[in-house]
């Protein structure tokens, strides 16, 4: 793991134990329950309640050993989600359909509901209204406490949710399939954040202090997780492997290739990448940097006859690992470094930014929207929701792209850097080499996505291509986050004076005679063993 900045220490009163703090999504603390079915929970101010599906009870439970104060029935037969509105214990049943009130004071049930959809599972009091889950219909919703009635619905993260609560003003929303924690913005239903959750079936999700009480079905156990910290990214999984990027150029025709230049983008060490040794190159290159000070391996052949060829090779050991951003959109500066505004606000003819089409997009979509996180943000959703992958030939510029409504990754990408840019958010791009299959494998199309400038959080990694799916969360996955399945090699915007608008290599040649050359380059990908 890199970090960027020094985690802080926090004293976690909770459980009564002081624990260092490293980022979103990490465990503070574990108890053990001495029950074994647990589902709901939810924090009192003074207590913590959680509810038990097997023995359909509510438990008060001690939250330094997790042992039973008291105990009390529920009013369904299937106890699932539980809430604190202040005075009132609010639960769901979801095999009953229904939405209870309890007095914890004398046990009765003083308010019954019909659950507007049919399996709810999770229930959460933002302080004025109730919210609820439903993992059959797979929708949120809030909805009016005194008759149920749905203010507002929308998706889900992903199938199977299971809790929710409100905390910190975002919704948080777990899911059994994919065991992860769900950072919702309440307004739109978009996912912000995404935190693995700490069991094998994760349910329940309480707020107390900053921190998410979660209990664990399978484990029988109720975690504390850090929401919040100053750690800006996480690593994982790295990968470490062998990349050989080789171009075979051949002589065609009947004239001579005068002279050859074929020039190749030089990866080097940025967050969740990590170049293991010296680059090898054959034959050996001399090194050049474009106007995006991306360094440049240079290789340069004279006089190819027709029928001859000429080959280059850049070998790179590379540890890659897949990353994720934290990011707080409240946390997001407005102060952009001139060195970034000028150069990555700046129009190009593949962007167009001026473009009536262009500044109709924005002005819709953006408004008056002044946080930088949601102006990117908006756009990327308008961009997912507007745009389906497609090969339609040639990399056309973003007006005609974005009114095509069809693009291959680099139109997606050139798409998205032109709304940003005319929205004022800086915006460039990555190129890649990309492991295909297995970990042994070849990759002869290469990958490029955005990395949108965010004050306080740095180059931050955006796939519209890649998060042009149905699920919320995968759409919220694509915005901050990567696999570790990418060498990167490029970091530009296009127009470089070696690269133009490629990947990661360019050629070009001075030829006489009837004559071209055919080009060829792949990337081969090896396990490095240790």
């Amino acid at each position: 793991m890199r970090r960027q900045t020094t985690s802080i220490m926090v004293i976690l009163t909770l459980f009564c134990s002081a624990t260092a703090i490293a980022a979103p999504g990490d465990i503070a603390d574990r108890v053990p329950l001495t029950f074994g079915h647990p589902t709901g929970i939810t924090w009192t101010g003074s207590a913590i309640w959680v509810a038990d599906r097997r023995t359909d009870l509510f438990y008060e439970i001690d939250p330094a050993t997790g042992n039973i104060i008291r105990e009390m029935e529920t009013p369904g037969w299937f106890p699932s989600g539980l809430a604190w509105d202040g005075s009132l214990l609010w639960s769901t049943d979801p095999g009953e359909g229904s939405i209870f009130a309890t007095d914890p004071e004398t046990g009765h049930t003083v308010r019954t509901l019909e659950s507007p959809t049919p399996s709810p599972t999770g229930i959460a009091w933002d302080g004025e209204s109730l919210w609820i889950c439903d993992n059959r219909t797979d929708r949120i919703l809030n909805i009016d406490p005194a008759d149920g009635t749905t203010i507002v619905s929308f998706r889900a993260p992903a199938t199977d949710p299971r809790s929710i609560v409100f905390g910190d003003g975002y919704l948080w929303c777990s899911d059994r399939i994919r065991d992860c924690i769900y950072m919702i913005d309440p307004g739109n239903g978009m996912v912000v954040q995404i935190l693995d959750a700490p069991g094998s079936f994760t349910w329940g999700l309480a707020w107390r202090d900053g921190f998410l009480l979660n209990t664990d079905y399978q484990e029988d156990a109720v975690y504390s997780l850090v929401t919040l910290d100053d750690e800006v990214y996480r690593t994982t999984s790295p990968r470490r492997a062998i990349v050989d990027f080789t171009t075979e150029a051949v002589a065609t025709g009947t004239g001579r290739i005068e002279r050859l230049e074929i020039f190749y983008a030089v990866p080097s060490d940025r967050p969740g990448q990590k170049i293991l040794a010296e680059i090898a190159y054959m034959p050996e290159p001399a090194f050049e940097k474009d106007r995006w000070d991306q360094k440049i391996a240079a290789f340069s052949f004279e006089g190819l006859e027709p029928g001859t060829s000429a080959e280059v090779t850049m070998k790179v050991s590379v540890e890659a690992s897949a990353i994720r951003y934290f990011i707080r959109p409240d946390r997001v500066g407005s102060k952009i470094p001139k060195v970034i505004r000028d150069k990555y606000l700046a129009d190009d003819i593949k962007y167009d930014i001026s473009h009536e089409y262009i500044r109709g997009i924005v002005d819709k979509v953006v408004g008056d929207e002044k946080n930088i996180y949601w102006k990117a943000r908006k756009l990327y959703q308008y961009l997912i929701a507007n745009m389906e992958y497609k090969l339609a030939g040639g990399w056309n510029t973003a007006p005609t792209v974005l009114a095509r409504k069809n693009g291959s990754c680099s139109e997606y990408t050139f798409s998205l850097i032109a709304l940003c840019r005319a929205a004022g958010v800086p915006a460039r791009y990555v190129g890649s080499l990309v492991v295909r299959g297995d970990d042994a494998s070849y990759d002869d199309v290469f990958h490029r996505w955005n990395e949108i400038y965010l004050p306080g959080y740095g180059w931050v990694p955006v796939d519209a291509n890649a998060g042009d799916k149905d699920l919320p969360a995968d759409q919220g996955a694509a915005f901050g986050s990567i696999s570790n399945r990418f060498l990167i090699t490029t970091e530009g915007a296009g127009g470089s004076e070696y690269l133009g608008w490629s990947y990661n290599h360019e050629n070009r040649w001075v030829s006489s005679g009837k004559c071209k050359v055919r080009m060829e380059s792949i990337a081969e990908w090896e396990p490095l063993d240790d």
